[in-house]
């Protein structure tokens, strides 16, 4: 037995055998079974020599060194990290093994530049060399001398991971790990999932186009509720505010308050008015707030007022109780004004006349006897009075009024283009419409009504003109209080009778003003040769190209008749 076989028991050979290898981050008790041979080997009193060379690399670890030296730092380092990375010599790192800065060394001052070759992994050093040994910073030996950085060799291929395929592997896998790197990490750098460029960078912001379009969208789902809530608030206000106010006790007045009269309006009083009917004349002037504001007046402080015919000048904007002592006043009456109002007839226009300026009924007759001393050839000066206010001097005539009234309705004809011919035909259209029509709307398009029933075309289809204006004229029944006629009237033999006869009346009907003149010179376009007015409060009327339509427009006017009697059906 050799003489330098070391004990059976050396407690040094033990703690050797439990060190880790400096190489492989491992204990000498789980080295290659090459490296344990030779331990068994030099345990056997053998020849390191005889060894494979591991065992003699770690034999000449061991050797002392013929060259004086620092003591070397302690060999025993903690065990590393799971997950950290083995340092191992550059003659160790295979190019399959070696990262990208593993296998180049960059030029120093002193040494240049040069490639270590490439060795087998498991190949051991030179029998009896010592190689020093630093720590580094994870606890394992690195070579000593200057730090060189690494590069690829020119011939040999980085290793890369494979890329995954397939959506969802990847952050599956990322997730699962610990330490994975999340959404641009080094490792989707490294696997070409993003770039340097995305790495630390914030999630992109929505485009300006879509915040835009997003607050659109909610300033217009604003407006749309406030808008509804608006509009329900005003209905129901509208519906319910006057019983709240009442039952508040904070009514809304009917009246001005003092000292707001302003202006100058006329005001025409019929014989047989009275406050009821007076109340909503004083209202269209201006004069008063409300429609009902002088009659609720004289019915809360019980007055009795009888009012006098006549024309009378008053102020806007003034109380009820100022009316009242103004229509006492004889200046405020002016004996010598007249007022006549659309839709009169001759007979009708002339009782105003001398019931305002105080003249003689026969006088007034005696003057409309001869339509040719005014320029009218017609038969009668029916529909030449034109209605309108009139202010006279003190003893005009009866000749001279009259003849101011034909002038004013030639005035109208010709501001609407009306040919000289065409007067008589113009009126005649004109006073029906004024007698038929409930609006201004309705003006032109019961004008159409009429020259669309007027053509040859639809004269052989049902062949009249069939207005009931003109059948109350002729029957005497214009002041009936109804819009109907009678079986009677049907029946009436008489010019105006369009029941009977085709196309247009003799004559005028009624007197017009100037708008139901303009819809006589220029009707609406439409089909239409029907119409009824449906709602006699309201002045709703429909218009039909056929007559099952018209005949439905008259079921809906005789069922509002029904529930509204006595509202002159």
């Amino acid at each position: 037995m050799p003489e330098n076989q070391p004990p059976e028991s050396d407690p040094f050979a033990d703690l050797y055998g439990r060190l880790p290898d400096p190489r492989r981050g491992a204990r000498a008790d789980d080295a290659p079974p090459s490296r344990r041979a030779a331990r068994e080997a030099r345990a056997a009193g053998g020849d390191a020599s005889d060894a494979p060379d591991s065992a003699r690399f770690d034999a000449a670890r061991r050797a002392p060194s013929d060259t004086p030296s620092a003591p070397a730092p302690e060999e025993v380092t903690p065990a590393p990290a799971p997950d950290a990375p083995v340092a191992r010599p550059a003659a160790e790192i295979s190019p399959d093994d070696a990262p990208p800065s593993a296998v180049r060394n960059d030029p120093s001052p002193d040494t240049g530049s040069r490639e270590i070759p490439a060795r087998p992994r498991d190949a051991a050093p030179t029998a009896g060399a010592r190689r020093p040994s630093t720590r580094t910073a994870g606890g394992r030996d690195a070579a000593p001398g200057p730090r060189r950085r690494s590069t690829p060799s020119r011939d040999v291929e980085p290793a890369r991971e494979p890329a995954l395929v397939g959506a969802g592997a990847a952050p599956a896998a990322a997730s699962s790990a610990p330490g994975s790197a999340a959404s641009g990490s080094l490792e989707q750098l490294f696997t070409g999932q993003t770039t340097t460029h995305d790495i630390g960078q914030p999630a992109p912001q929505p485009s300006r186009k879509r915040r835009h379009v997003g607050r659109w969208i909610a300033l217009a789902v604003v407006v749309l509720l406030i808008g509804g809530m608006v509009g329900g608030g005003m209905a129901l206000w509208n519906t319910y505010g006057d019983r709240v106010q009442a039952f508040l006790g904070q009514e809304e007045p009917v009246d001005f308050e003092a000292g707001q009269a302003t202006g100058e309006t006329r005001v025409t009083i019929v014989a047989g008015d009275t406050g009821e009917s007076v109340s909503p004349k004083m209202f269209e002037a201006g004069v008063t707030k409300a429609s009902n504001s002088l009659y609720k007046y004289m019915v809360d402080n019980s007055i009795a007022f009888t009012f006098q015919p006549g024309v009378y000048k008053l102020q806007q904007q003034m109380t009820s109780e100022a009316v009242l002592a103004a229509l006492r006043l004889p200046e405020t009456r002016l004996n010598y004004s007249v007022q006549l109002r659309e839709g009169l007839t001759l007979a009708q226009s002339l009782d105003l006349i001398s019931e305002q300026l105080g003249l003689a009924r026969a006088d007034l007759d005696a003057a409309v006897a001869d339509p040719s001393q005014y320029g009218v050839p017609a038969a009668t000066l029916e529909g030449w009075i034109f209605p309108a206010t009139y202010d006279f001097d003190e003893g005009v005539t009866a000749t001279q009024v009259i003849d101011t009234m034909v002038k004013r309705t030639v005035q109208s004809l010709d501001a609407a283009g009306v040919p000289v011919a065409d007067r008589e035909r113009i009126l005649i259209i004109a006073s029906i419409i004024e007698r038929e029509a409930r609006s201004s709307e309705d003006f032109y398009k019961v004008s159409r009504v009429i020259e669309n029933r007027l053509q040859p075309s639809n004269q052989e289809t049902f062949g009249k003109l069939e207005m009931d204006s003109t059948v109350q004229y002729g029957a005497g029944e214009m002041g009936s209080g109804t819009v109907s006629t009678s079986e009677e009237a049907r029946n009436s033999d008489n010019p105006w009778n369009t029941y009977m006869y085709p196309g247009l009346p003799i004559g005028p009907i009624a007197n017009a003003g100037d708008l139901a003149i303009d819809a006589a010179m220029k009707p609406a376009d439409g089909p239409w040769l029907y119409f009824v007015t449906v709602n006699l409060d309201t002045g709703e009327t429909v218009f039909t190209s056929t007559y099952s339509e018209h005949e439905k427009a008259v079921a809906q006017w005789r069922a509002w008749c029904a529930d509204n009697p006595n509202s002159g059906c």
